[in-house]
């Protein structure tokens, strides 16, 4: 009689994206998909992932510490009061993403928030909204089941886009909505996946 063979468990790994780069894993085990509700911080996501258009991530998470600086630490009302001139200036920091229409929609961003901030409370309170206030399960298995847009983002797209927020196109949308928790795209073998879904259901 032979002996049955042992079956070993694949050991969970993270997901494919964050590499080896320590501040790309760093973002992935601690920031990635972990539900957002404070205005600053998706204020400050949403226009981050603009300033991703057409280049990655991981650059700009690289100079996220130089554009808070530059960026009044994202405060709301203290961005949208920036002048042409001071962003004009920031066009010649090599620190910063050196693309004017990119950084001028910062303020535009700063701008349509505080009047959403006016019409539903608070930004949290009108992003949340378009999933109930309850964070999607992607459960996705292989990098290949998450999608770059969907009609989610399509929506969210559209109506951020109606609402004078810039460089919110679907693709950007999604990304931020993965981000800021609203959808858990962590791969069902990482370890994440599940820390996300039990923190969603506390």
């Amino acid at each position: 009689m032979t002996n049955p063979k042992k079956t070993t468990k694949k050991p969970a790994q993270r997901c494919w994206w964050c590499g080896e780069d320590p501040i790309y894993v760093d973002y992935h085990d601690t920031e990635w998909g972990v539900p957002v509700h404070d205005d600053r911080h998706l204020f400050e996501s949403l226009c981050l992932d603009g300033q991703q258009a057409g280049l990655n991530w991981l650059m700009v998470l690289k100079k996220r510490d130089h554009y808070r600086k530059k960026f009044k630490n994202f405060d709301i009302l203290a961005v949208s009061r920036m002048t042409d001139n001071t962003i004009e200036k920031l066009l010649l920091d090599k620190g910063l993403i050196r693309n004017r229409l990119k950084l001028y929609s910062i303020r535009s961003n700063a701008l349509a928030t505080l009047k959403v901030q006016e019409e539903f409370g608070s930004l949290d309170n009108y992003l949340w909204q378009f999933v109930n206030g309850q964070p999607i399960d992607g459960a996705c298995k292989q990098p290949k089941d998450i999608p770059a847009s969907n009609a989610l983002s399509d929506t969210v797209s559209k109506d951020l886009k109606k609402r004078g927020f810039k460089f919110v196109g679907t693709t950007i949308v999604y990304a931020f909505l993965q981000a800021c928790g609203f959808i858990n795209d962590h791969l069902s073998d990482c370890p994440r996946y599940e820390n996300i879904r039990r923190l969603n259901r506390s």
